[in-house]
């Protein structure tokens, strides 16, 4: 049992730096971490193999093994840097409609994701069918929410945010999901430098005006709650309602 000293601190092994925040330990760890995506870039995910990873790196397989225990890991790693990266971009988000400020995030988006593009495109099974590092999985679910809450609040803090918040928060989860699809697109994209996915976004931004307008429409709000439910059921595997919600506009 530990003893107590005359300050009143327990005995035993001192606490000092939290392993792995060193210096050397974070250069380490992004070694590892830059050595692993360059081999699921050229390999892919299920080609990549964690003692490769650490003979490239020329570190033992124990050392990799404390910063990244599984290839999954790494997988996550990359959902917290990217998903962080994207929530202090979003920061910026501009004061307008909906319309506009899900424009500057979807692009904000696809700005941070540029430069991971090839890494991405490799693990696209991973991202779209992965039971446990898959962008719905629940253990992604911290990445996921990071980025949600950027279009949650494009349509939150808009100038013409729905007056039903039900309704406004539901209308930025289909904006989250709509920026998905434009991701996926552009990750599937083969024309030079992904010019088919600005195509893609400037006839998006032309939509949108009418859907705008529609919005307004009797009955509207229920059909945004319906989309929203049925995405959330398809997704994340969420019980459908007993009873659809119904909205007063």
């Amino acid at each position: 049992m530990a003893t107590r000293n005359k300050a009143g601190a327990t005995g035993g092994p001192k606490r000092g730096r939290p392993r792995g925040r060193t210096e050397q330990g974070h250069e380490t760890r992004q070694r590892l971490y830059a050595t692993a995506l360059g081999f699921i870039s050229a390999r892919g995910y299920e080609a990549t193999h964690l003692r490769d990873i650490a003979k490239e790196a020329g570190v033992s397989v124990g050392l990799l093994y404390r910063y990244f225990p599984s290839k999954r890991a790494i997988v996550l790693a990359l959902y917290d840097e990217l998903s962080s990266a994207y929530a202090a971009r979003a920061e910026a988000l501009p004061a307008g409609s909906w319309r506009e400020r899900f424009l500057f995030a979807l692009r904000a988006s696809l700005g941070v994701l540029g430069p991971h593009h090839e890494v991405l495109k490799a693990l696209i099974p991973v991202l779209v069918g992965g039971e446990e590092d898959g962008l719905f999985a629940p253990q992604t679910a911290f990445s996921r929410q990071r980025v949600q809450a950027v279009f949650e609040d494009a349509v939150a803090g808009a100038t013409d945010v729905p007056s039903n918040a039900t309704v406004a928060h539901a209308l930025g989860r289909l904006l989250y999901v709509a920026h998905l699809a434009v991701v996926l697109w552009w990750l599937l994209d083969k024309s030079p430098r992904q010019r088919a996915t600005e195509g893609l976004v400037s006839m998006l931004a032309g939509l949108l005006p009418p859907a705008s307008l529609l919005l307004r429409l009797p009955g509207a709000g229920s059909m945004v709650l319906g989309a929203d439910a049925l995405c959330r059921q398809a997704l994340f595997g969420e019980p459908a309602r007993a009873q659809a919600e119904k909205v007063t506009r």
